[in-house]
């Protein structure tokens, strides 16, 4: 295991971020976004707020087409956790680039390579694997195989998780922006432990993990047909807000699952792959699904995503033509395989807790010293703030959420808005300075919206 050497990825933060234009988006990012309005539809929220046009990036900066450098905290979507444009990374694609681009799923070295190191890193009897281009692929693949593992079909999944945008993905998900029925028959939605926002609650106040357990036993029993095959979740919720569980809830939710014969579903794409200090999130409270997903960082802006299985239910993926025309073809065997090494070699796992250390100091009194601040939460290199207009009835304040993102991106800090929750993903490769440097940059933001808008 490497040693963690900041050097590489520093900058000048006399320097950076760097904002030479007099209004943002520049000049050129605004004629640049217009033309591909034109065409392209379905931007995401925060292309809406802040449309700039992005040119180049290298370790946690990111430049635009008008010479704008920002400091990174959304690794684009939780997806370049090793920073923009690696050299291992990225010689690692370029090598099969001009070798062999696609075989379909024969066996090459850089496949075995791959395969034989997830082996090695994954916890547990995580041994048997299948590769797609996409998150919402190795989703409806672990649907099948837990069907096919169990002879059950239906499924839990958690309101505001998100688990993709195709049939079934969104069937595990609350997806109210679709006209019509969103889930299947047999799909099935429960609330998950927000310790911000409880729904149950001890006499002291604090969340009840209990209270929910009982809540899913009486909803099997009365709202399903007892035929749920497993239970789907994020463990840390993304597009939701960065909501975190208590500690308990997953051991006690593995306990519940084991006792009716549930399989425990983790949809790790977002959170796998040190982005939370551990390769899978469930490693922090000693629990192993039966099934998981990496994706996102597991091939650091390459398409490339993974189902893994637990040994007792390996079989199962030999049922449900689990093959896909992309997913393991060379290129992306090669980044995955990249990023599993750089993660090693230069000890990243250990500096996302550092920087969770950093990252919770920094923010440990802004619910005292900002009236709008309602919550902060951290777990490694993954963020969230919530912004409320009332702290006692914790309303949300969608208004200043927009402000804080935009104030701050104007500033030279590229993130991720999510309403009234602004969500924090920089690269696991970043220098404490440079991480302290954008916290300044968020802090300023959040005090003149509260100035503004609060007088």
């Amino acid at each position: 295991m490497g040693k963690y050497n900041p050097a590489p990825y520093q900058l000048d933060l006399n320097k950076y971020p760097n904002i030479v234009t007099d209004t943002l988006p520049g000049p050129k990012s605004v004629a640049m976004h217009n033309r591909a309005a034109k065409y392209y539809r379905g931007l995401s929220g925060q292309v809406k707020l802040f449309p700039v046009a992005f040119e180049s990036g290298n370790g946690c900066m990111m430049r635009d087409v008008d010479g704008n450098e920002y400091i990174d905290f959304s690794s684009g979507i939780y997806v370049t956790t090793l920073g923009h444009c690696h050299p291992k990374i990225s010689e690692a694609v370029a090598k099969y680039a001009k070798q062999m681009m696609n075989c379909h799923d024969f066996t090459t070295e850089i496949k075995v390579k791959l395969l034989e190191k997830m082996a090695a890193t994954l916890p547990g009897d995580l041994k048997s694997f299948q590769l797609y281009d996409c998150g919402t692929a190795a989703v409806e693949a672990g649907l099948r195989t837990c069907r096919a593992a169990t002879g059950k079909h239906e499924f839990i999944s958690c309101f505001m998780d998100f688990h993709g945008k195709s049939g079934h993905s969104i069937g595990l998900a609350r997806m109210t922006k679709f006209s019509g029925p969103t889930r299947a028959s047999g799909f099935y939605m429960v609330p998950r432990p927000d310790t911000y926002r409880p729904w149950w609650t001890r006499e002291d106040g604090t969340l009840d993990t209990e209270r929910y357990l009982e809540f899913y036993d009486t909803f099997i029993k009365e709202s399903t047909t007892g035929q749920i095959a497993a239970f789907v979740l994020e463990p840390i919720q993304g597009w939701g807000g960065s909501i975190m569980p208590p500690d308990d809830f997953f051991p006690k939710l593995r306990k519940f699952l084991d006792e009716r014969g549930i399989l425990l579903f983790a949809d790790e794409v977002l959170t796998s792959m040190g982005r939370t200090g551990k390769i899978l999130c469930c490693e922090h409270w000693d629990v192993l699904p039966d099934v998981v997903t990496l994706g996102k960082g597991f091939g650091n802006g390459f398409p490339v995503t993974c189902m893994a299985v637990r040994t007792p239910y390996a079989d199962a993926v030999d049922k449900i033509s689990a093959s896909t025309s992309y997913g393991g073809n060379p290129m992306a065997c090669a980044a995955a395989l990249a990023c599993f090494e750089v993660i090693e070699e230069e000890g990243l796992l250990e500096h996302a807790q550092e920087l969770e250390v950093l990252f919770k100091n920094r923010m440990k009194d802004w619910t005292s010293k900002y009236q709008i601040v309602g919550d902060t939460r951290c777990k490694g290199c993954l963020l969230g703030i919530e912004l409320v207009k009332d702290k006692k009835l914790k309303t949300p304040f969608d208004e200043a959420g927009k402000m804080v993102y935009q104030k701050a991106f104007g500033k030279g800090l590229a993130w991720v808005p999510a309403g009234h929750i602004l969500r924090m993903s920089p690269p696991i490769i970043m220098p404490n300075e440079v991480a302290m440097k954008g916290m300044d940059i968020i802090e300023e933001a959040i005090a003149e919206t509260e100035k503004e808008l609060l007088g």
